[in-house]
Protein backbone atom coordinates (compact mmCIF):
# COMPACT_ATOMS: atom_id res chain seq x y z
CA UNK A 1 0.00 0.00 0.00
CA UNK A 2 1.10 3.07 -0.49
CA UNK A 3 0.66 6.33 1.86
CA UNK A 4 -0.16 10.25 2.21
CA UNK A 5 -1.22 11.57 5.34
CA UNK A 6 -4.13 13.89 4.82
CA UNK A 7 -5.01 14.84 7.96
CA UNK A 8 -8.41 17.64 6.96
CA UNK A 9 -6.05 20.60 5.84
CA UNK A 10 -2.85 18.45 4.48
CA UNK A 11 0.28 16.24 4.92
CA UNK A 12 2.79 14.14 4.63
CA UNK A 13 3.15 12.46 1.30
CA UNK A 14 4.14 8.95 0.03
CA UNK A 15 3.53 7.75 -2.73
CA UNK A 16 0.68 4.92 -3.71
CA UNK A 17 1.85 1.23 -3.23
CA UNK A 18 0.12 -2.24 -2.92
CA UNK A 19 1.93 -4.00 -0.25
CA UNK A 20 1.63 -7.56 1.82
CA UNK A 21 2.81 -9.65 4.25
CA UNK A 22 3.35 -13.18 5.05
CA UNK A 23 3.33 -15.00 8.56
CA UNK A 24 1.74 -16.25 11.43
CA UNK A 25 -2.30 -15.69 12.11
CA UNK A 26 -3.28 -14.13 14.96
CA UNK A 27 -5.68 -11.48 15.90
CA UNK A 28 -10.04 -12.06 15.81
CA UNK A 29 -12.91 -10.35 14.91
CA UNK A 30 -15.43 -9.08 12.62
CA UNK A 31 -15.72 -6.08 14.70
CA UNK A 32 -12.71 -3.29 15.39
CA UNK A 33 -13.09 -3.71 19.20
CA UNK A 34 -12.67 -7.43 20.12
CA UNK A 35 -14.16 -8.69 23.37
CA UNK A 36 -10.72 -10.11 24.68
CA UNK A 37 -12.53 -13.76 25.76
CA UNK A 38 -9.52 -15.57 26.94
CA UNK A 39 -8.08 -12.30 29.09
CA UNK A 40 -9.23 -10.18 32.00
CA UNK A 41 -10.26 -6.47 31.26
CA UNK A 42 -6.85 -5.31 31.56
CA UNK A 43 -6.20 -7.30 28.56
CA UNK A 44 -8.33 -5.17 26.68
CA UNK A 45 -6.25 -3.12 23.67
CA UNK A 46 -5.86 0.12 24.89
CA UNK A 47 -7.66 2.60 22.49
CA UNK A 48 -8.12 6.82 22.35
CA UNK A 49 -11.25 8.45 23.29
CA UNK A 50 -13.20 9.77 20.38
CA UNK A 51 -12.17 13.62 19.44
CA UNK A 52 -14.03 16.53 19.41
CA UNK A 53 -18.02 16.03 18.32
CA UNK A 54 -17.52 12.20 18.80
CA UNK A 55 -15.15 11.69 15.67
CA UNK A 56 -12.80 8.24 15.19
CA UNK A 57 -9.52 9.80 17.06
CA UNK A 58 -6.41 9.88 15.37
CA UNK A 59 -3.28 8.44 16.56
CA UNK A 60 0.36 9.67 15.04
CA UNK A 61 3.09 9.16 17.68
CA UNK A 62 3.30 8.08 21.30
CA UNK A 63 4.31 10.35 24.00
CA UNK A 64 8.29 11.47 23.57
CA UNK A 65 9.24 11.15 27.31
CA UNK A 66 8.26 8.31 27.40
CA UNK A 67 11.80 6.34 26.86
CA UNK A 68 13.10 5.47 23.85
CA UNK A 69 10.62 3.72 22.11
CA UNK A 70 9.70 2.75 18.39
CA UNK A 71 7.24 0.76 16.62
CA UNK A 72 7.57 -0.05 13.01
CA UNK A 73 4.57 -0.63 11.11
CA UNK A 74 3.97 -2.43 8.22
CA UNK A 75 1.15 -2.21 5.54
CA UNK A 76 0.12 -5.49 3.74
CA UNK A 77 -1.77 -4.45 0.81
CA UNK A 78 -3.37 -6.20 -1.16
CA UNK A 79 -6.40 -3.87 -3.66
CA UNK A 80 -9.72 -5.59 -4.36
CA UNK A 81 -9.29 -6.21 -8.24
CA UNK A 82 -5.54 -7.31 -8.29
CA UNK A 83 -6.80 -10.95 -7.88
CA UNK A 84 -5.89 -11.44 -11.62
CA UNK A 85 -2.00 -10.08 -10.97
CA UNK A 86 -1.88 -12.77 -7.70
CA UNK A 87 -2.98 -14.99 -10.10
CA UNK A 88 -0.53 -14.69 -12.63
CA UNK A 89 2.05 -14.87 -10.16
CA UNK A 90 2.57 -11.02 -8.62
CA UNK A 91 3.58 -11.30 -4.91
CA UNK A 92 1.67 -9.37 -2.16
CA UNK A 93 3.70 -11.18 0.53
CA UNK A 94 6.62 -10.58 1.87
CA UNK A 95 7.61 -13.85 4.24
CA UNK A 96 10.97 -13.24 4.36
CA UNK A 97 10.41 -9.79 6.37
CA UNK A 98 8.35 -11.66 8.94
CA UNK A 99 11.06 -14.33 9.31
CA UNK A 100 14.05 -11.49 9.32
CA UNK A 101 11.85 -9.84 12.00
CA UNK A 102 11.05 -12.83 14.36
CA UNK A 103 14.94 -13.42 13.56
CA UNK A 104 16.15 -10.17 15.04
CA UNK A 105 13.15 -10.17 17.60
CA UNK A 106 11.36 -7.22 16.81
CA UNK A 107 7.61 -6.46 17.67
CA UNK A 108 5.97 -5.34 14.68
CA UNK A 109 1.84 -4.53 13.70
CA UNK A 110 0.98 -4.99 10.34
CA UNK A 111 -1.86 -3.30 8.89
CA UNK A 112 -3.52 -5.98 7.03
CA UNK A 113 -6.27 -5.58 3.98
CA UNK A 114 -9.21 -7.77 3.89
CA UNK A 115 -8.35 -8.69 0.59
CA UNK A 116 -4.93 -9.65 1.38
CA UNK A 117 -5.89 -12.03 4.28
CA UNK A 118 -8.44 -13.90 1.60
CA UNK A 119 -4.86 -14.16 -0.82
CA UNK A 120 -2.80 -15.04 2.11
CA UNK A 121 -4.98 -16.51 5.00
CA UNK A 122 -2.32 -19.40 6.15
CA UNK A 123 -0.01 -16.00 6.44
CA UNK A 124 -2.65 -13.82 8.25
CA UNK A 125 -3.01 -16.56 10.37
CA UNK A 126 0.71 -17.56 11.50
CA UNK A 127 0.90 -13.77 11.80
CA UNK A 128 -1.99 -13.25 14.10
CA UNK A 129 -0.94 -16.27 16.10
CA UNK A 130 2.53 -15.11 16.73
CA UNK A 131 2.74 -12.84 20.32
CA UNK A 132 5.18 -11.24 18.27
CA UNK A 133 2.76 -9.30 15.93
CA UNK A 134 -0.44 -7.57 15.98
CA UNK A 135 -3.00 -7.48 13.35
CA UNK A 136 -4.43 -4.43 12.77
CA UNK A 137 -7.38 -3.16 9.90
CA UNK A 138 -6.09 -1.40 6.71
CA UNK A 139 -9.56 -1.40 4.91
CA UNK A 140 -11.10 -4.98 3.01
CA UNK A 141 -10.52 -3.46 -0.23
CA UNK A 142 -7.69 -0.41 0.04
CA UNK A 143 -9.71 2.18 -2.20
CA UNK A 144 -9.55 5.42 -0.78
CA UNK A 145 -11.71 7.13 1.82
CA UNK A 146 -11.03 10.73 0.01
CA UNK A 147 -11.15 11.82 -3.57
CA UNK A 148 -7.43 12.36 -4.91
CA UNK A 149 -5.73 9.89 -2.92
CA UNK A 150 -2.81 8.55 -5.17
CA UNK A 151 -5.17 8.06 -7.62
CA UNK A 152 -6.92 4.98 -5.70
CA UNK A 153 -10.48 3.81 -6.43
CA UNK A 154 -12.28 5.79 -3.88
CA UNK A 155 -15.06 3.79 -1.32
CA UNK A 156 -18.38 6.00 -0.97
CA UNK A 157 -19.15 7.35 2.50
CA UNK A 158 -22.46 4.90 2.87
CA UNK A 159 -19.81 1.88 2.36
CA UNK A 160 -16.78 2.77 4.31
CA UNK A 161 -18.13 1.00 7.77
CA UNK A 162 -19.04 -1.68 5.88
CA UNK A 163 -15.36 -1.85 3.93
CA UNK A 164 -13.75 -1.99 7.54
CA UNK A 165 -16.03 -5.01 8.73
CA UNK A 166 -15.72 -6.78 5.97
CA UNK A 167 -11.53 -6.34 6.52
CA UNK A 168 -12.59 -7.53 10.20
CA UNK A 169 -14.55 -10.60 8.72
CA UNK A 170 -12.04 -11.46 6.87
CA UNK A 171 -9.41 -11.91 9.58
CA UNK A 172 -11.70 -13.98 11.26
CA UNK A 173 -12.27 -16.77 8.58
CA UNK A 174 -8.39 -16.49 8.23
CA UNK A 175 -8.44 -17.34 11.58
CA UNK A 176 -7.16 -14.30 13.05
CA UNK A 177 -9.13 -14.37 16.42
CA UNK A 178 -7.81 -11.14 17.93
CA UNK A 179 -7.71 -8.47 15.57
CA UNK A 180 -6.55 -5.27 16.96
CA UNK A 181 -9.19 -1.99 17.06
CA UNK A 182 -7.04 -0.13 14.92
CA UNK A 183 -7.40 1.07 11.29
CA UNK A 184 -5.26 3.02 9.23
CA UNK A 185 -6.67 4.50 5.97
CA UNK A 186 -5.27 2.95 2.95
CA UNK A 187 -2.96 5.88 1.50
CA UNK A 188 -3.18 7.90 4.86
CA UNK A 189 -6.17 9.95 3.55
CA UNK A 190 -8.62 11.28 5.20
CA UNK A 191 -10.95 13.85 6.51
CA UNK A 192 -13.41 14.96 8.48
CA UNK A 193 -16.73 12.69 6.98
CA UNK A 194 -14.20 10.00 7.08
CA UNK A 195 -13.59 10.22 10.81
CA UNK A 196 -17.09 10.50 11.36
CA UNK A 197 -18.75 7.87 9.46
CA UNK A 198 -16.35 5.49 11.43
CA UNK A 199 -17.13 6.69 14.52
CA UNK A 200 -19.24 3.99 14.69
CA UNK A 201 -16.98 1.12 14.36
CA UNK A 202 -15.02 2.23 16.96
CA UNK A 203 -11.72 2.01 16.08
CA UNK A 204 -8.54 4.49 16.98
CA UNK A 205 -6.86 5.68 13.17
CA UNK A 206 -3.37 5.45 13.66
CA UNK A 207 -1.16 7.36 11.08
CA UNK A 208 2.60 7.53 11.37
CA UNK A 209 5.59 10.66 11.83
CA UNK A 210 8.46 8.91 10.22
CA UNK A 211 7.68 8.21 6.52
CA UNK A 212 10.17 5.43 4.97
CA UNK A 213 9.79 5.78 1.24
CA UNK A 214 9.99 2.26 0.85
CA UNK A 215 7.02 1.81 -1.22
CA UNK A 216 8.45 0.97 -4.29
CA UNK A 217 12.38 1.55 -3.52
CA UNK A 218 14.77 -0.76 -4.81
CA UNK A 219 17.36 1.35 -2.53
CA UNK A 220 17.85 -0.11 1.11
CA UNK A 221 20.52 2.13 1.55
CA UNK A 222 18.11 5.34 1.29
CA UNK A 223 15.12 3.32 3.14
CA UNK A 224 17.48 2.92 6.15
CA UNK A 225 18.37 6.27 6.42
CA UNK A 226 15.60 7.86 6.25
CA UNK A 227 13.86 6.11 8.88
CA UNK A 228 17.28 6.78 10.81
CA UNK A 229 16.98 10.21 10.21
CA UNK A 230 13.97 10.54 11.25
CA UNK A 231 12.91 8.23 13.91
CA UNK A 232 12.43 10.22 17.73
CA UNK A 233 11.13 8.78 21.09
CA UNK A 234 7.65 7.22 20.69
CA UNK A 235 7.64 7.64 16.73
CA UNK A 236 5.36 5.50 14.16
CA UNK A 237 7.49 4.28 11.35
CA UNK A 238 5.10 3.29 8.59
CA UNK A 239 6.77 0.50 5.95
CA UNK A 240 5.44 -1.90 3.71
CA UNK A 241 5.27 -5.50 3.74
CA UNK A 242 5.23 -7.07 -0.20
CA UNK A 243 7.71 -8.22 -2.21
CA UNK A 244 6.53 -6.90 -5.60
CA UNK A 245 5.53 -3.56 -4.12
CA UNK A 246 8.31 -2.70 -1.62
CA UNK A 247 11.21 -4.72 -2.25
CA UNK A 248 14.05 -3.15 -0.67
CA UNK A 249 12.42 -3.36 2.58
CA UNK A 250 13.83 -6.30 4.12
CA UNK A 251 17.31 -5.53 3.71
CA UNK A 252 16.89 -1.74 5.15
CA UNK A 253 15.06 -3.48 8.21
CA UNK A 254 18.28 -5.47 8.97
CA UNK A 255 20.10 -2.11 8.78
CA UNK A 256 17.41 0.43 10.86
CA UNK A 257 17.08 -2.10 13.78
CA UNK A 258 20.78 -2.77 14.93
CA UNK A 259 21.61 0.64 14.58
CA UNK A 260 18.47 2.02 16.42
CA UNK A 261 19.00 -0.39 19.15
CA UNK A 262 22.84 0.94 19.37
CA UNK A 263 21.03 4.25 19.68
CA UNK A 264 19.13 3.06 22.86
CA UNK A 265 16.07 2.37 21.10
CA UNK A 266 13.51 -0.36 22.31
CA UNK A 267 10.91 -1.37 20.00
CA UNK A 268 7.59 -2.33 20.89
CA UNK A 269 3.54 -2.93 19.15
CA UNK A 270 1.45 0.41 18.32
CA UNK A 271 -1.08 -0.68 20.96
CA UNK A 272 1.82 -0.21 23.78
CA UNK A 273 2.11 3.42 22.40
CA UNK A 274 -1.26 3.90 22.57
CA UNK A 275 -1.92 2.48 25.97
CA UNK A 276 1.53 5.20 26.78
CA UNK A 277 -0.50 8.11 25.36
CA UNK A 278 -3.92 7.08 27.05
CA UNK A 279 -2.26 7.40 30.33
CA UNK A 280 -0.52 10.88 29.40
CA UNK A 281 -3.86 12.10 29.37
Amino acid sequence: MTIRVRRVAAACALGAALTACGAPSAPHASRPAPSAPTAAVSSRPPTLAPGPAGLTPVFKNGPRVDGKTVALTFDADMTADEGPRAAAGEHFDNPQLISTLRTLKVPATVFMTGRWADEYPAEARAIGRDPQFEIANHSYSHYAFTGDCYGLPTVSPDRMKADVERAYTAFKKAGVANAMPYFRFPGGCYDRQALKTLSAVGVTAVQWDVVSGDAFATDSDAVAQQVLEGVKPGSVVVMHCTRSAAPATEKAVRMIVPELRKKGYRFVKVSELIGAADRHR
